[in-house]
């Protein structure tokens, strides 16, 4: 008799970018990071992080205690690379993709990778991965007033121009609002691709 294998649907990648160093951050950062996890679980979605520690692991941790898979992008090029060379976590990942790119070259596959990116505190990496995610037209969710790199991002980006970019970027302080709001303009660019496709075939 055949067994039968449930294969559970995931309908959404969506990378969690943050500050390593959670002292860089407000109090209140953790909790939001995680909140953020588990919603992301809860509306279908997977996690997908640097395979790093402070608010994307937090995020990662909440994500998988929730049920849900999380997908790891590692700088180095090898298990014992990502543990003893790097000093980064194993535990919060389901899979870890080891990248051997180094933190700059992770940071492109990784957003690359997902359909979408969110921003909480963070420093010059978070910086860095925002704006890959904000030159390829991403959706990008910012949750606001977690510090760091999050608060910082209009003043640093805005003046170099480029304002039809904004339109897919959002800014809330609610973490669950926020991901809500970065999977409605997963689904618009979805419905748009589909109406270009259908276009280009008439």
């Amino acid at each position: 008799m055949a067994t039968k294998v449930c294969v559970r649907r995931f309908n959404y990648k969506i990378c969690v970018s943050g500050a390593s160093d959670i002292r860089a951050c407000p109090k209140d950062a953790v909790t939001r990071a995680r909140e953020v996890g588990r919603e992301i679980v809860r509306r279908g979605g997977v996690i997908v992080t640097g395979a790093t520690s402070g608010i994307p692991y937090e995020a990662a941790k909440a994500a998988r205690a929730a049920g849900g898979l999380s997908i790891g992008f590692s700088p180095a090029a090898s298990a014992i690379a990502h543990t003893k060379t790097y000093r980064l976590p194993t535990d919060a990942f389901d899979i870890i993709v080891y990248t051997g790119f180094d933190y700059s070259g992770r940071n492109l596959i990784l957003t690359r990778a997902a359909d979408a990116l969110i921003t909480i505190c963070g420093r010059v990496g978070t910086l860095n991965e925002f704006t890959v995610a904000f030159e390829d037209r991403k959706p990008i969710g910012v949750l606001a007033g977690s510090g760091g790199t999050a608060d910082r991002i209009k003043e640093i980006v805005e003046p170099s121009g480029r304002p039809w970019k904004w339109k897919q970027t959002v800014f809330e302080h609610n973490p669950r609002t926020l991901v809500a709001k970065v999977i409605a303009l997963i689904d618009d660019g979805k419905v748009e691709r589909r109406r270009q496709s259908a276009r280009r075939k008439r």
